[in-house]
Formats: structure tokens, sequence, C-alpha cells
């Protein structure tokens, strides 16, 4: 249980650790409750660790925050929480500003775990009842932003107040925002990754018929009921407790999801992946399917006899071909850049099968495999879409396995170490142990990860065999 009496081992600061907040929260929120102890110059949300950062003017804000925490319960969202100082003085603004207070008309946006695609629709959608949006620009160089450019510095402060910590969709495409540093967006075309609200000439494809303004797309986009993973639902009645938090003239009493079309998506409606740049000795059907099942469910995986080096692999939806190809075109694996893009294909059909170098079959079908990570509804909000990084989340590995076996178990594979170990805390009860493994570079994690990911632990005396699942981190360190 937390408690206050921990906050003297750490020097007074004018930046507090907020603790145990609930997962709807945002910053609005922390605002709300903390500001009684005096103005609040900064918020930093990390959603899902149901933490946040926030910073005072004064340190004597802080002192009474932390004070007032440890002798009595403060309440965010209608969830105790808990306070301390953080060992920071001030909260690191991605403008680098020497005035605490200074903001920006122009906003970066994290999108984390993005289950669904992010087009310029979507975050239109969510941005614009708070103000009018003038721009907009996706960039996917590590994982998914965008940058949204509001007309006035009070805009985008309550765009960051209202969004901050609020999840896209139930669940998954949570909002981490900051401050940017550009002060104007530059967009030279309107299209799903860029968008000029301004100049309506610049638009190039045709725009969704009939949308309306709204700050929340429900559930999931609503063709997603299509593919099996919900009953399809084109409107969705506004909740009464509005994270948002604007006036009832601002929002409509029925709002629609934007429906993707096949006209404006980014890369064709395909639920097959084409991918080049295999190595032709140390990859394989399965080696590709522990890779690629991160971002959604494999049906089949076939190696083209006349394109060496190249793969079809059948995916559960096209919104999981868009997944891999985000996260993993261009990255390395066995010294092969991979090249991921949509297939011309829409079905693996498994013609001339033949024999690859390590002596697997070129084709293999995955559609029953338990190893699928998205079977259902439920199992596919827990996981957490990440772009590849060099820290690796282990888990489903039976106790009795030590930090040497695992090193053990890389050598033996020929794969690389990991540099750095962490064991998360297990209960007593517990039949299975995970934790964090750090490696040198992304192309190690990744390399490991193809090759051990469902690894079957066998232990002395054991029934059944574990099944080692790996995934990114989103820890970028130990």
């Amino acid at each position: 249980m937390d408690s206050g009496d921990d906050s003297h081992r750490i020097a007074q600061s004018p930046v507090v650790h907020v603790r145990g907040l609930c997962e709807a929260v945002v910053e609005a929120d922390l605002v709300e409750a903390l500001e009684k102890f005096g103005p609040i110059c900064y918020v930093m949300m990390m959603p899902f660790k149901r933490q946040a950062l926030v910073e005072f003017e004064m340190v004597e804000s802080a002192d009474k925050c932390v004070a007032c925490g440890s002798s009595e319960a403060v309440y965010i969202a209608g969830q105790q929480a808990f306070f301390n100082y953080s060992t920071s003085k001030r909260i690191t603004r991605p403008t680098n500003s020497d005035n605490p207070n200074s903001g920006n008309k122009v906003l970066l946006l994290s999108i984390q775990n993005p289950l669904y695609p992010i087009t310029t629709d979507v975050l239109y959608t969510v941005c614009n009842p708070i103000g009018s949006v003038m721009r907009i620009v996706i960039f996917k160089r590590n994982g998914i932003q965008a940058m949204v450019e509001y007309p006035f510095c009070l805009c985008a402060q309550k765009a960051k107040a209202a969004l901050n910590g609020a999840d896209i969709y139930a669940g998954c495409c949570t909002l981490k925002i900051e401050y940017a540093r550009p002060t104007r967006l530059n967009v030279i075309r309107n299209d799903n990754e860029s968008w000029d609200y301004t100049k309506p000439y610049l638009v190039r494809r045709e725009r969704g018929k009939g949308r309306q303004r709204q700050a929340i797309l429900g559930e999931h986009p609503s063709s997603y009921g299509d593919n099996g993973y919900g009953s399809h639902c084109p409107l969705l009645p506004l909740p009464g407790n509005s994270r948002y938090k604007l006036s009832s003239h601002d929002i409509p009493e029925v709002v629609a999801y934007p429906l993707p079309q096949s006209s404006s998506y980014n890369h064709g409606s395909s639920s097959v992946a084409m991918v080049s740049g295999l190595h032709p000795a140390k990859m394989n059907c399965t080696r590709i399917f522990n890779l690629f099942c991160l971002y959604g469910n494999i049906e089949k995986v076939k190696f083209m006899k006349s394109v060496p080096g190249t793969a079809l692999v059948e995916m559960g939806d096209e919104y999981a071909v868009d997944r891999a190809i985000t996260h993993l075109n261009s990255i390395k694996v066995f010294g092969k850049r991979l090249n991921v893009c949509v297939s011309k294909q829409h079905a693996v059909i498994p013609s001339q099968v033949f024999e690859l170098e390590d002596g697997s079959s070129s084709y293999k079908d995955f559609a029953m495999t338990r190893n699928n990570r998205f079977t259902s509804q439920g199992q596919a909000s827990k996981n957490i879409i990440q772009p590849p990084s060099c820290v690796l989340h282990y888990y489903n590995v039976p106790p009795c396995i030590s930090e040497d076996q695992l090193l053990r178990l890389c050598s033996e594979h020929d794969v690389p170490g990991f540099t750095k170990f962490k064991m998360f805390d297990a209960k007593p009860s517990s039949k299975t142990i995970s934790g964090l493994l750090e490696f040198d570079s992304k192309t190690h994690a990744v390399e490991v990860l193809t090759v051990l990911n469902h690894y079957q632990i066998r232990i002395p005396n054991g029934s059944n065999p574990y099944t080692l699942k790996l995934c990114f981190s989103t820890s970028s360190h130990l």
C-alpha cells in the first residue's frame, strides 16, 4: 500500500509524481483536482503506467500537495491517488523553452498502442471539437506521432488538457500530448497523412461524406465489426460524463464514426502483406509468424518460389496489415532490410509448395494456432502495439527458469544475448513469471524475438511445456 512516509526520502521539488490514477483520467482531471494547491505550469501523462508528473510554479505548492496526500485521501477522477516528490526539478518539454509557462499552438501527439489506423480524418474528428484545427501532419519515424496546429495557443492549451491521456478507441490508441517545437506546419497535399484545412484546393481524394464533429470515437472503427471483432454500429450515443468538458452546444446528440474508405486508405484494403528482403537461410514461415503476430492474427504464410526471399502473409484483416507495414517496414533482420507492403492478392493459396533452405515447408497454415494474439476483442485489447525496440517483454515463463538459463537459450539458438535483465515481482501462487530483457540494439531484439517467440520450455517432471511469449516493451531501457 502506498504511503506518504517515503515523501521525505526525496528532495523537495516543484514536480510531483502522481501514482494510482484510473485508466480514464485525462490531464484536465489532474489540473482540476490539484490546482487548489497552487498554479500548475505543466503536466506529463504516463497513461499505461497510470501515473503522471505535475509541475507546480512554486515548490511550496508541491509541498502542500505531497503533505495533503500523506495525511488524507486526495481523489482524481473519483479514485484516490498517491503523491511524492519527483527526482526531476522540471519536466522536460519538447520545445526546451526556458519559460516554464510557454505553450505553442502546435501540439505533438504520440499515439500509444495504435490498434487501429490513425488518419487525418480520425485526428480531425477527435481534435476539432476543442477548437478549429488548421493543419495536421502524421509521421511514423518512432511509432505513430502527429502534429496538430490550432489558430491560437489557447485552443491548443484546451485541447492538451482535454485529450492528454484519453483513448481514441476503447482501451487503445491512447493520446500522449505535448507542445511541439514548430510554430507552424507546412502541408503540401491533403491525404491520410497530412491535411491543410485552410486550403481545400489541395484535396486529391474524395472526402468521407456526412462526417459529424465529435470528440470520442467509440469501441472501434465501425467497419471493424465486419471482421468479427464486434457488431456493426455506425452511430454511438455520447456518454453523459464527457471527459472532454465541452458545453452541450458543441456536441451533437449522436455521433458517427469515420468509416475508412478503400479510395482513401493508404495501403489498400487487402489482408495479405508481401514481405521481401528475407534472409534465405534464417527466415521461415514460423519465424515470420513469430514477428508478425505482434500486429494481428496470422492465417497463412507462403514463400514465393519465383521470387527468392519473398513471402506472402495473410493476416486477419487489412488493419493488421496496416500495423505490420507501419512497424516492420524497413527494419533489419539477420543483416537484411525488410520491405513490407500490401499484396495485390486477397488470399494466400497453398500452391507450388517447396522446401526452404532450413528444410522446412515454404507454406504453413496458422489459422488454428493458439499463439495468435487477436482471436477475440478481449484478447486483442490486451496487446500493446509497439514499434520494435531494444527491450523485450517476456512472459509465461516457468518460475524455475533463471537469467543464466535464458542467456543459454539465446546462445543455443545462435542469437544475441541480452545485456540487462529484470524480473517482475510475482504473486507466490503465480505459476509463471515475466520481466524485461534489454539488448545492445533494436536489431538484436528483433532477431531474438523472431527466433525464440513461442519457444517451448520443458521442465523436469513437467507434463506440458511452457510457451515463451515475447513482445516489444514500452520501456526504452532498463
